[in-house]
């Protein structure tokens, strides 16, 4: 039996799935990941991706912010791919029973997935930080507002550097994972504290590690592909 089929067999005898995703869930609809080669931190700017995704950059230089967010960070135009798809087809199945996304890209929500936690928040929610009024999102990529009415600053709710990560959303998460029977933990070097931590709370059947590339927690898997996740998912779409 190969990788794919254990992969399939573990899925088809699990009625409690939890999936933990990160930026290679969304490659294959185009969109840029952060950490390889062609990632946004290897692209040159006068500040690093880094400073500019901070708090203190975007309370201090929040038109550079702005710059930045809007052409490097808007996914309105992008879809969901095989992956986001065959999940929300578990989720129909009753099996998945969570999807924990590092992502803030939405296109979990875009392919009708309904139990979603965004651990680093969602472009699709902005506020004001003064009086709290709500923005779309075409009011901050197609509008281009980053002012309130009232004067105040209006904040994409996306986690940035110097902020802490919703405890409710950090709760829910560890939950899920430390029910679940089975872990797929797709598209992320499992580097960013303190979602890569959440891992360690799994205490299920079979956690498996999706991924291009190594990760530093291979060693806790039972099952490791390091295969484009296009190719696992269409795999697991079709014999499904």
């Amino acid at each position: 039996m190969n990788k794919y089929e254990t992969l399939l067999k573990w899925i088809k005898e699990s009625n409690n799935i939890v999936f933990f995703g990160g930026a290679g869930v969304s490659t294959e609809s185009g969109i840029k990941d952060f950490r390889s080669k062609d990632g946004l931190y290897n692209m040159k700017y006068i500040y690093s991706p880094e400073e500019i995704l901070s708090h203190h950059f975007f309370i201090n230089n929040t038109s550079e912010f702005y710059r930045f967010y809007k052409d490097k960070l808007n996914c309105l135009d992008k879809s969901p791919n095989i992956c986001h798809k065959y999940l929300t087809k578990l989720e129909n199945l009753g099996k998945l029973k969570a999807i924990i996304t590092q992502n803030i890209d939405g296109l979990h929500e875009k392919a009708g997935s309904k139990n979603i936690y965004n651990l680093h928040g969602t472009i699709y929610q902005n506020e004001c930080m003064k009086c709290h009024k709500q923005y779309t999102e075409e009011d901050i990529f197609i509008k281009y507002k980053t002012k309130c009415t009232c004067g105040g600053l209006i904040k994409p709710n996306v986690v940035l550097y110097e902020e802490p990560l919703d405890e409710s959303i950090i709760d829910s998460s560890i939950s899920a994972i430390s029910n679940a029977e089975l872990l797929l933990v797709t598209g992320t070097s499992l580097t960013v504290y303190p979602a890569s931590s959440f891992i360690r709370y799994f205490q299920g059947k079979h956690l498996v590690i999706i991924n291009k590339d190594t990760t530093p927690l291979d060693n806790l898997a039972d099952l490791i592909i390091n295969d484009n996740i296009k190719d696992v998912f269409e795999y697991l779409n079709i014999n499904t």
